[in-house]
């Protein structure tokens, strides 16, 4: 009874909306996330609703929608001069909460057709202002770590050059628009995103860009909700490839998936080098990444604050990159000093009582777990607290690659591993209990809940991580 009072709150259109644009506005994912959905009091958890145009736009029409029903109602009832029908049409005022979710997609349906021509003209305009545009245009696309290989390039190239990349995740045809309308025009180099959800993304998105560089970051289970096969997501993250034709692709060697779909010619990067540079002497620990370039008599020392060997491979891009364009090694060593941890990628932080927090909530993708589970392992002579929720859009991997965290956990002799319930953990804890882990399996209802016993358990010098935080609509 609590939870189905909960639809009867001011809120509750609110929360619609909330959600409607935590799930960009995709009609399936919302309507899945209202049917999972019992309490509609506590949907805002993670983040709240961003008061962009378009949201507003579709709260104000909402209301009008629930104002415009429950008036119509009582007026028809009214109208009859009957008491029964007045009973009649307030049983169906209150039923509007079940009929709401529903309702909502008729002022979603209008604001998409107002929006279609003006989103078509601006992409448009977008199209024309890089068709026109000088700057050497650098793609990324891949299944993860797009972000992390952007700012890294970016953080590198500045040093030498005027570089322009987006703030956020603009990897849509709109928010890729959005962005090249805040270009001076002057930029020597423009680096983008590629987003992936559906065959085609990418291709389209080449098309708007005209890359002249591309860099294939690998392919994962990640989305595999939307795509339904592996193979469809590697096809769909090598447009880019197939786009630039006979140029050749940064593509990472360390991923199955991409390396078994590189071509010959393409650059394959690694921990070990990429194109005519090798890695030598690498090492990482909490301080930060280190090693030496080496490319004939060229040197270029690298130290950098990102965490982990997995970073090595796209810090040698970007040094490829860089020093293909003209830049010194000076230069070229000075950007990949500056380069650090991103917000929410293996961010760390040191709090008064001098526990180490890594905050790794952006990381979604089994990868990229994996290659934090290999960097705690490597961490000696402290405890470590491993907090996960699983991944979302697994597909029907969904068992299996969760299971196979919880082995890569156990066999990292991790000692507490802390689990928030969701569909995923049970899977983690089957793997953990199957590599016959030794430690102790914390579980709680939800992150917030978890962190705080986490304070009460940890001392000085533990290592908390944060892997992953279920968005909202997974909850």
């Amino acid at each position: 009874m609590k939870n189905l009072l909960t639809r009867y709150r001011p809120r509750f259109v609110r929360s619609l909306v909330y959600m409607l644009q935590t799930c960009e506005y995709d009609v399936h994912d919302y309507l899945a996330w209202y049917h999972r959905t019992r309490d509609f009091a506590h949907v805002e958890v993670r983040k709240t609703l961003d008061p962009t145009q378009k949201a507003l736009a579709l709260l104000r029409l909402t209301w009008v929608l629930v104002v415009a029903w429950c008036v119509s109602v009582m007026a028809f009832a009214a109208s009859t001069g009957s008491d029964v029908p007045l009973v009649v049409g307030a049983g169906v005022v209150l039923l509007l909460p079940f009929y709401l979710p529903y309702g909502i997609l008729i002022p979603l349906f209008i604001l998409k057709q107002i929006q279609r021509p003006l989103e078509a003209r601006r992409i448009r305009d977008a199209k024309k202002i890089l068709n026109a545009h000088n700057g050497v245009k650098i793609a990324i696309s891949g299944s993860y770590g797009k972000t992390t290989m952007r700012e890294i390039l970016k953080t590198v190239l500045s040093t030498d050059k005027k570089v322009a990349a987006p703030q956020g995740s603009y990897n849509t045809p709109l928010g890729i628009a959005s962005f090249v309308h805040t270009l001076a025009g002057d930029e020597d180099i423009i680096i983008f995103e590629l987003g992936e959800y559906y065959p085609g993304d990418v291709k389209m998105l080449c098309e708007f860009v005209r890359p002249d560089i591309g860099i294939i970051t690998g392919v994962n289970e990640a989305h595999l909700e939307k795509f339904g096969t592996l193979e469809k997501t590697a096809a769909t993250i090598f447009e880019l490839a197939d786009y630039l034709g006979d140029t050749p692709v940064y593509v990472n060697e360390e991923n199955e998936g991409a390396r078994a779909k590189a071509r010959e010619g393409d650059l394959l990067f690694s921990r070990a080098g990429v194109h005519d540079w090798r890695v030598v002497n690498p090492n990482a620990d909490l301080r930060g990444t280190t090693c030496t370039l080496v490319r004939g008599a060229i040197v270029v020392k690298v130290s950098s604050k990102l965490l982990g060997m997995h970073m090595l491979g796209p810090l040698a891009v970007a040094a490829d990159i860089a020093w293909e364009l003209g830049l010194p090694v000076s230069r070229i060593e000075e950007g990949i000093q500056q380069t650090e941890a991103f917000p929410h990628r293996l961010q760390p932080t040191v709090d008064n009582t001098g526990v180490i927090t890594l905050d790794d909530s952006y990381n979604g993708n089994p990868d990229g777990v994996a290659a934090v589970i290999t960097f705690l392992s490597s961490i000696k002579g402290r405890r470590r607290f491993y907090i996960t929720p699983g991944l979302v859009e697994m597909g029907t991997r969904k068992e299996s690659v969760h299971e196979e965290i919880g082995k890569q956990l156990a066999g990292a002799g991790i000692e507490n591993i802390v689990l928030i319930r969701t569909t995923a953990t049970p899977s983690i804890e089957s793997g953990l209990q199957e590599a016959g882990f030794k430690g102790k399996i914390l579980r709680f209802d939800d992150m917030p809940s978890a962190l705080h016993a986490v304070t009460h358990m940890t001392v000085s010098g533990d290592i908390v991580l944060l892997h992953n935080d279920w968005p909202d609509q997974y909850s």
